[in-house]
């Protein structure tokens, strides 16, 4: 029989943010008429939520233009003070890492921080517009660091530690920042590493940079002198740059995506509040680290008046409890994780439910990649069955979810229960018809505020407009591969688009090449994602020069490099040698195709390839089985 997994109690319904949002409406007439009255929906998130600033008298222009469209464009606000509304002895943050168990920080100790590190700022001459980079593990001071930045009007962008030199140079030397505060040493699975050389060669590389604050000595030393500073919030307007974040680079270099203060303001307000039923008092925990953008997510949850909950380290150390009982140690009231940890958690065979209290958690939110229906039915009954399980997905692009949670709504198995307010999001066909029912593309057909406002070195708007707008005209595709179903929920397949996602990570293949590419022994690749026990394993394809095999040390060399550039996200679970590397008559290789292969799928349009018979090698591959 088909029935929820979970529904909320009427007390709970009662209670939550969305109804007082909503004033009775059910969820489909007040997201009909968010999308259809957007100016009135925006505007009443505005005030619903207590944003700090001045609306001014409009909330949107040009709606009919995507890109295009402006919210708010008389508004000035600054995102730090939104973050620091709250005051006195109650906690901001509480922090734990693997060598030093849980740690407070106060509202009003918060407060002195960041006034201490604007200040400094202010003093070595940072102003709005300039870039402060960061390369650090997910710890308070990074929390302190973006308040500090965005008080003053910088802009914000970061890494984190696990990134390799390439890396962090394909990211950080297109921004060229004037600051790079970075992390002397960190913790992971029992081991301590030490930053210090790859933060001395990125340094080395990176000609802009005026100051370089490293470890927690350099912190001191900076931010020192000025304890004591008054807190002081640049008003800016709502579309001021906040945040650079990066694409998966699969083309080059990962394109520098460019946030607004504002539209990412206003638009996790929306989602904390109404879609995750965050509250004041809440502690907020996202197992996340400064390279992915669920950090810059949890963040602004001090906005709501709540704690946010940092761990740094590995989920699984000393062992896969580790994140649970953090959770009951801090009262977690909202357990943010992914589906690949969910997967391991299950397959360790651990139930949390019999080994932690987890009395405080009311939601659990999952993302990164799909959740699978075995994910939803280990969560209820393994670790929590009283618990709005919400899997949300959006990313990078919009610094925020499509489709997400919805707190008073019947949890079904396998589905993501909503489109998200203020999203008009649709199902394409491959014609551009709108379906459910069958998969396609996810699309939004009108403008939201947390679209980027633009990539970085991209003038005239071309790169942007390219990534999103260019398959259907005037509306954003997302490169993700979903259904619509009866419940009016979503189901997401995975990526429409050759971006790799392992672990729920995405991962561009030419960040890939870029590495293998330089051992001496290969003379070109080509990489794919493959489906495997329900998630996505990276599959290296390499041709090696003339007379050469591979073998277990050239696979170690290739994982190893792979590793050292990159991160450990970027190591291929696989790699399988070949003769020859499908391309098009253009000369691109065609890593869509070769994945399709891998899958026993069909491949189309064969006539468009130069060596169509190239293809047969990928096929049946014994290694892939």
């Amino acid at each position: 029989m088909d029935a929820p997994l979970w529904t909320p109690s009427a007390e709970r319904i009662a209670q939550a943010n969305l109804t007082r949002f909503a004033r009775h409406q059910s969820y489909p007439e007040i997201h009909r008429w968010s999308i259809d009255r957007p100016i009135d929906f925006w505007r009443g998130v505005w005030e619903f939520a207590a944003v700090r600033g001045s609306m001014g008298d409009r909330v949107a222009t040009d709606l009919d233009r995507m890109p295009g469209a402006r919210f708010f464009p008389d508004a000035t606000l600054n995102f730090a003070e939104n973050c620091l509304r709250e005051d006195g002895d109650g906690p901001a943050i509480i922090h734990a890492t693997e060598v030093h168990e849980a740690r407070t920080i106060s509202w009003r100790d918060l407060r002195t921080e960041v006034a201490a590190c604007a200040a400094a700022f202010r003093a070595a001459g940072i102003g709005p517009g300039d870039r402060i980079a960061a390369y650090l593990p997910n710890v308070p001071q990074a929390i302190v660091a973006v308040l500090g930045a965005a008080s003053v009007g910088a802009v914000w962008s970061s890494c984190s530690p696990d990134f390799g030199v390439q890396g962090v140079l394909d990211r950080f030397g297109q921004i060229e920042p004037r600051i790079l505060i970075a992390a002397g040493r960190y913790a992971y699975g029992g081991k301590m590493f030490d930053l210090g050389p790859k933060v001395r060669e990125v340094v080395s590389k990176l000609p802009s940079l005026e100051r370089v604050i490293e470890g927690e000595d350099g912190w001191e030393a900076f931010v020192g002198p000025h304890r004591g500073a008054p807190l002081r919030f640049e008003p800016l307007p709502f579309n001021h740059p906040l945040y650079i974040l990066y694409s998966s680079g699969t083309t080059g270099v990962p394109k520098c995506i460019v946030h607004g203060a504002g539209g990412t303001l206003i638009q996790h307000l929306k989602e904390h509040q109404l879609h995750c039923d965050i509250r004041p008092g809440d502690r907020v925990f996202y197992f996340t680290t400064l390279g992915w953008m669920m950090w810059n997510w949890l963040v602004t949850v001090l906005a709501s008046g709540a704690t946010i909950l940092l761990y740094d380290g590995s989920p699984f150390h000393p062992d896969g409890g580790r994140l649970f009982s953090f959770a009951d140690q801090t009262g977690a009231t909202l357990f943010g994780t992914s589906a690949k940890f969910l997967d391991a958690v299950a397959k360790a065979g651990l139930r949390p439910r019999e080994t932690h209290g987890l009395a405080t958690v009311r939601t659990i939110t999952s993302t990164g990649s799909p959740l699978a229906p075995e994910s939803f039915d280990f969560v209820y009954d393994h670790v929590k069955s009283d618990v709005h399980l919400a899997s949300i997905s959006g990313g990078t692009d919009i610094v925020g979810c499509f489709v997400g949670g919805n707190p008073i709504a019947p949890v079904w198995r396998g589905e993501i229960q909503c489109r998200q307010l203020g999203m008009r999001v649709e199902v394409f066909d491959e014609t551009g018809v709108p379906v459910r029912g069958e998969k396609g593309e996810l699309v939004c057909t009108a403008p939201f505020p947390s679209m980027p406002i633009g990539f970085w070195n991209d003038p005239d708007g071309r790169k942007y407009r390219a990534a999103y707008f260019e398959r259907f005209p005037g509306v954003w595709t997302h490169g993700d591969y979903c259904e619509l179903t009866a419940h009016d929920g979503v189901i997401i397949y995975g990526r429409s688009d050759a971006v790799l996602n392992p672990g729920g990570v995405r991962i561009g293949t030419a960040e890939i090449y870029r590495q293998v590419e330089q051992l001496p022994e290969i003379v070109e690749s080509l990489v794919v994602g493959q489906r495997w026990e329900g998630d996505e394993r990276i599959v290296l394809f390499v041709r090696l020069r003339d007379g050469l095999a591979l073998d277990e040390a050239l696979i170690d060399r290739i994982r190893a490099h792979v590793r050292a550039n990159t991160s450990p996200r970027h190591v291929p679970a696989k790699v399988v040698q070949v003769t020859d590397i499908p391309r098009t008559k253009s000369g691109k290789i065609v890593e869509l195709a070769v994945r399709d292969v891998v899958h026993g799928r069909t491949v189309r349009n064969r006539e468009a390839l130069a060596n169509p018979e190239a293809l047969d090698q990928y096929r049946d591959r014994s290694e892939l089985k």
